[in-house]
């Protein structure tokens, strides 16, 4: 069983900062990739960020270039870095592992950003 319960989120102005925190117990994060999904009223949950167990990243295009997904073994927890934020941004963010068959997923985040 893993745990997952990220904070951080809240109300910024266009152009802005946030960082996200996901703090994970149960098991120790340094041995699975680890993942960040948003999700919009109305829309599907979307992939933001992952970050392998040797540490390599990715992202899809709509958050490259602005958005740094990093992780720290030693405090089990995994950061989202979220720069240059836009309207588009708004959502509820979610931190997410996958493993032994199971997606486990924390209770998500809120992040709005106004224009």
């Amino acid at each position: 069983q893993v745990q997952l319960v990220e904070s951080g989120g809240g109300l910024v102005q266009a152009g802005g900062s946030l960082r996200l925190s996901c703090v994970a117990s149960g098991s120790t994060i340094s041995l699975y990739p680890m993942r960040w999904y948003r999700q919009a009223p109305g829309k599907q949950r979307d992939w933001v960020a992952t970050i392998s167990r040797a540490g390599t990243t990715g992202y899809p295009d709509s958050v490259k270039g602005r958005f740094i997904i990093s992780r720290d073994n030693a405090k089990n927890t995994v950061y989202l870095q979220m720069n240059s934020l836009k309207p588009e941004d708004t959502a509820v963010y979610y931190c997410n592992c996958y493993t032994n068959g199971v997606d486990y997923w924390g209770q998500g985040t809120q992040v709005t950003v106004s224009s």
